[in-house]
């Protein structure tokens, strides 16, 4: 094999894991590449994998449109702005969407080529002998090897044999942000992070939605008293969420799509114009490694890796979606610095206590650390606190007050254990108790910590005097 074809590192996948890892290993001085095979709608390569492509980048360009287009619509008028004659441009929104995509994607192939990291396009395959063999989108096939390799492929739609996707009527989230109008009744498979942030774009944008979710449950992840405002919020905004909702059949006919579900009061049948499937990823390890370089993988298709994400194969790596953790790109990025600092012989080390999760929605969802149901659970003793936005000086003049902040605390040692947040701006909110919780800060140090005034800041400050019932602007109680 030529030098040209052997490399320090070679990184499969492009996303946010896998072309952060590939630009920290040259960095550090190892001689990488990294093999990609996504392709964009012009059927080019398109770096960034699912979440700049299709993923967190463009649905969160057309939740910020549709946000825009509802306060016109709705949310103006006690700032004494009147709007008339207001219309929606959907292809204009999702061309929008693309040039934010095409930029940052482009912009990734720029620091590329500023970090001397080589680029292949082609379906990137782990051979014996930790070789990769690479496959173009012309069936023309490459070998290069490496001393290490980085598996980071992420993960790809869950499919379900009740509604089979044709990414015409019945979608799955990358074809629910390319909808050339909106649809007059849409329904969507799975109440989740991705479900609810789609259907909340849509019915923005003046459809009926509905959400048919399995379990009975509303975002069991999150903080039930969080949980409990968030789906109020919804349900007044106009998204029936239907729970325990088991669909049973989906068929499209003349354009629209016949959808049969079960709950506990018997079958239904509605009749819709689009239809979404988001019941959750699987990870990309089919056809990832060849019979006789086989990786382990567990119960539910991960990859199996050890406290260094090495996998059983020595020096081949896996991070990101393909394992344990949530299905995050900051903890895919987190991971692929990690994995790169491994490589080179340090002792990098990653906290997943304290990674945040976010649901983009309107009110944002945001936390950090454990919920109270977990704490409970687990017999230990907490103190809780909460601010409401409705007494923030600064929500009220952004006119919109919902949601609160809520703190939970260990009751002898005051050490943060969670964070939850439902508001404006939760997503940026939530930094500031990430890194509480990284330094293992007590509700005390937040409340010793000086909020500029007016902000939306405040509310974490009152909320951890609340612990306390310290709190100066709502009763303690």
């Amino acid at each position: 094999m030529s030098l040209d074809n052997k490399f320090d590192v070679v990184v499969i996948g492009g996303g946010p894991g896998g072309y952060v890892a590939a630009i920290r290993c040259a960095q550090l001085g190892l001689k990488t590449a990294c093999v990609d095979e996504f392709t964009d709608k012009n059927n080019k390569a398109s770096l960034g994998g699912t979440c700049l492509n299709v993923g967190c980048i463009p649905s969160k360009a057309l939740l910020e449109s549709s946000h825009h287009y509802e306060q016109l619509n709705h949310g103006l008028d006690e700032h004494g702005i009147k709007v008339t004659g207001l219309k929606i441009d959907v292809p204009t929104m999702i061309k929008n969407k693309d040039d934010i995509v095409s930029r940052l994607t482009g912009g990734i192939s720029g620091l590329f080529k500023a970090n001397k990291v080589t680029s292949f396009h082609g379906r990137g395959k782990l051979l014996a002998g930790k070789q990769v063999e690479i496959t173009s989108n012309t069936d023309d096939v490459s070998v290069i090897s490496a001393d290490s390799i980085i598996l980071a492929t992420g993960s790809r739609p869950i499919d379900i044999p009740s509604a089979p996707v044709d990414n015409i009527n019945i979608v799955d989230s990358t074809g629910a942000l390319n909808f050339d109008k909106t649809p007059k009744k849409l329904g969507v498979i799975g109440a989740g992070v991705i479900g609810l942030e789609l259907g909340s774009v849509w019915n923005r944008l003046g459809s009926d939605v509905v959400l048919l979710e399995a379990q009975d449950e509303f975002l069991p992840a999150v903080d039930t008293k969080i949980a409990a405002e968030a789906k109020r919020q919804f349900k007044k905004q106009g998204l029936d969420i239907k729970m325990g909702a088991r669909v049973t059949k989906a068929t499209t006919k003349a354009k629209k799509v016949t959808v049969k579900y079960e709950d506990a009061s018997g079958e239904h049948t509605i009749e819709l114009d689009k239809l979404i499937v988001s019941v959750g990823r699987t990870p990309n390890t089919d056809n990832l490694f060849a019979p006789e370089s086989p990786i382990e993988l567990d119960e539910r298709g991960f990859i199996e890796v050890d406290e260094i994400w090495q996998t059983s194969q020595p020096c081949v790596y896996a991070i990101g979606d393909l394992i344990r953790g949530p299905m995050l790109a900051h903890k895919a990025s987190e991971e692929g610095v990690a994995v790169a600092e491994v490589i080179y012989g340090e002792e990098p080390e990653i906290n997943y206590d304290v990674i945040p999760n976010v649901i983009y929605t309107g009110p944002e969802i945001a936390w950090v650390g454990q919920t109270e149901q977990h704490l409970k659970s687990a017999g230990i003793k907490v103190k809780i606190g909460t601010f409401p936005f409705a007494a923030s000086g600064r929500a009220q003049a952004l006119g919109d007050t919902t949601g609160m902040v809520k703190i939970i605390s260990d009751e002898e040692t005051d050490q943060i254990l969670g964070v939850h947040i439902i508001g404006a701006q939760a997503s940026e909110l939530i930094a500031e108790a990430v890194l509480a919780l990284e330094y293992s800060a007590s509700t005390e140090d937040l409340a010793l910590t000086v909020h500029a005034h007016p902000t939306l800041s405040e509310a974490l400050h009152e909320a951890a005097l609340a612990v306390d019932k310290r709190a100066l602007h709502i009763p303690n109680r």
